[in-house]
């Protein structure tokens, strides 16, 4: 009986690559699995399954973890506005921990002696898909073709072409992943600290060009509806990315530190997910107070940069999502935006929580609930230890 192996597999060149070698150059038995984040079409997971087949497996399954995905990641993503540096939403490395846990259970599912992926031997992939599967199933051992051989993608395709698989370097000229969360796009010019994608390297076209402006729901910092059709979550993300992602909103290419030290590039194509944060971090600007955005943005900042290192497992997540989930509570109202070709602007807010609330005041104009005697006496107080300060060393300040 041959030994089974489990393929973290996507239909792509390094996971074709990776079929052929596991049964024919180590003699193994393979099941690919695909886990589905919410980028894929029925018609593309048919295909997918058709060429996992025509590649040799044994099994091809498909676990769907969209639902799971969502649940246990993207919401804490919206819920701390997370935005690598200011830029990235985090498409692929929330993506990956999770595809990551979900194959490492499949390994269990089916009692397989090896589990195995196409990462290479440059990225952060490697790190989060050999990190999960260490905390996950450690008695597992793990296999990575593509990182231990050391392989260009021409020698890859000139492998498969050797094997009787066809692969052109036409097909395999940009790396393309999309999922719920975002699309990302690599290719020769994200290599160049100086070159942009063409046009033609991004997924989804240009072809809207009228203004449209759209009403966000959110309830308790969760997305439930657009334009007053009431959606889950997940539903409202998906409409979302196809009504803007037409406009060429999101469009981006990320610079960041890799988890294995270098800097690394990659554009991604992300509109709803850019939207909403956006949209949500205007929401909870109005709703909550400065203390609470304050240790909001430090706790998410940390939550972002440890998912985006692979670090989903540690408790210390679980602790942040619990503060994270327990500020929305009044996190609730409707956001309007404006979408035009490769740009949106926030309009505004409504919420029954505003506490920009005119019963209390008007900034610049007028107050209802002091006088300005009352601010005199604050400033005094307020400014006191400093003014202590400069009166004990304003000689030598």
């Amino acid at each position: 009986m041959k030994k089974k192996v489990v393929l973290a597999f996507s239909g792509g060149l390094d996971t074709s690559f990776c079929c052929i070698y596991l049964s024919q150059d180590r003699d193994l038995e393979v099941h690919s699995v695909i886990v589905n984040t919410g980028g894929f079409s029925e018609e593309e997971l048919a295909e997918i399954e058709k060429r996992a087949y025509a590649l040799g497996v044994a099994s091809h399954a498909v676990v769907d973890e969209t639902k799971n995905y969502y649940e246990g990641c993207i919401k804490y993503l919206v819920y701390g506005n997370v935005l690598k540096n200011a830029t990235y939403p985090l498409s692929v490395s929330a993506e990956r921990v999770s595809q990551a846990t979900a194959i490492a259970n499949y390994v269990k599912k089916i009692g397989a002696d090896y589990v195995a992926h196409g990462s290479t031997g440059a990225g952060n992939d490697q790190v989060r898909f050999d990190m999960i599967f260490n905390i996950i199933i450690p008695e597992v051992e793990i296999i990575t073709p593509i990182r231990d051989l050391k392989l260009s993608r021409e020698a890859e395709i000139k492998y498969l072409n050797e094997h009787g698989v066809e692969y052109s370097a036409e097909k395999a000229r940009y790396s393309i992943n999309k999922g719920l969360w975002g699309t990302s796009v690599g290719g020769k010019e994200t290599l160049t600290s100086n070159e942009a994608l063409p046009e033609e390297a991004w997924p989804t076209q240009v072809s809207e060009s009228e203004p449209r402006r759209i009403e966000l729901t959110f309830t308790k910092g969760e997305l439930t509806g657009i334009d007053g059709e009431n959606l889950a979550p997940v539903q409202a993300i998906q409409k979302l990315q196809a009504i803007a992602q037409p406009y060429g909103i999101g469009r981006d290419i990320h610079v960041g530190d890799t988890i294995i030290g270098i800097k690394g590039r990659v554009g991604f194509e992300a509109a709803a997910p850019i939207i909403i944060i956006k949209a949500h971090h205007t929401l909870e600007k109005h709703t909550l107070t400065k203390w609470q955005l304050s240790w909001k943005e430090q706790l998410a900042s940390f939550y972002g940069n440890w998912l985006h290192e692979g670090q989903f497992h540690d408790p210390i997540m679980r602790n942040i999502e619990a503060f994270l989930q327990d500020t929305q509570h009044m996190v609730s109202g409707k956001v309007f935006v404006q979408l035009l070709p490769y740009r949106f602007q926030i309009i505004g807010i409504e919420s029954e929580h505003d506490l920009m609330s005119n019963k209390f005041g008007s900034y610049g104009e007028m107050n209802n609930t002091w006088n300005g005697d009352d601010v005199k006496g604050f400033s005094k107080i307020f400014g006191n230890q400093v003014m202590i300060w400069h009166k004990v060393n304003g000689e030598n300040d």
